[in-house]
């Protein structure tokens, strides 16, 4: 019984330094755990933005172009309907074969006209979004300059009947959205 009063006392007892050393201890602690909380989130927060966060079901009207394009592509997507819409209605990456891009981004010279080519880093960045959005052609393959020509664009008409030979400017007339880079928007006789 005595040892046990003694201990009580000995508690009872405790010098104001040992008192701020145990309030600096927990207080040391509480700062560790909000920092950790903090960066924790913080770090959460990226991850989640990377990977992308629960995507929202979208329509095909939403949409606009054949392909939903991912963040790190919005660029050069926008430097290329930039640069290509002022003289005609920019085609999605999609009918044109990967080398057909390639050849176009690097000649100023641009179906009998002469052209400032793009440099670098906007070039990279609209070769980054075309290339990930185009095919590449088979070897032996030769390379179409021409909508008409690209079997890329044949296989997304497959059962349309062109009366003249397609043209970058002949796509409104089924595509009437198409200066707006939307391609899903039929016309009412396309849609029967």
């Amino acid at each position: 019984m005595a040892n046990l009063i003694k201990r009580r006392v000995r508690h009872q007892r405790v010098s104001p330094r040992h008192r701020r050393q145990r309030q600096g201890k927990s207080v040391s602690l509480l700062v560790l755990v909000l920092v950790w909380s903090l960066a924790m989130g913080w770090l959460l927060s990226l991850a989640s933005n990377v990977q992308g966060a629960t995507p929202t079901p979208t329509t095909a009207n939403e949409i606009g172009t054949v392909d939903v394009v991912p963040a790190k592509h919005k660029l050069g997507q926008e430097l290329y309907l930039e640069n290509c819409s002022k003289c005609h209605i920019a085609l999605p990456p999609e009918v044109l074969p990967s080398q057909t891009w390639k050849n176009l981004l690097q000649d100023s010279q641009h179906y009998g006209a002469t052209l400032k080519p793009l440099v670098d880093p906007p070039r990279i960045l609209v070769w980054r979004y075309l290339s990930t959005f185009s095919r590449p052609l088979f070897k032996e393959e030769p390379i179409p300059y021409r909508v008409r020509k690209s079997r890329f664009f044949q296989a997304l008409h497959p059962k349309v009947e062109f009366s003249t030979p397609a043209q970058i400017n002949s796509c409104v007339s089924c595509h009437p959205s198409a200066k707006d880079f939307n391609f899903r928007r039929l016309s009412a006789e396309m849609k029967e």
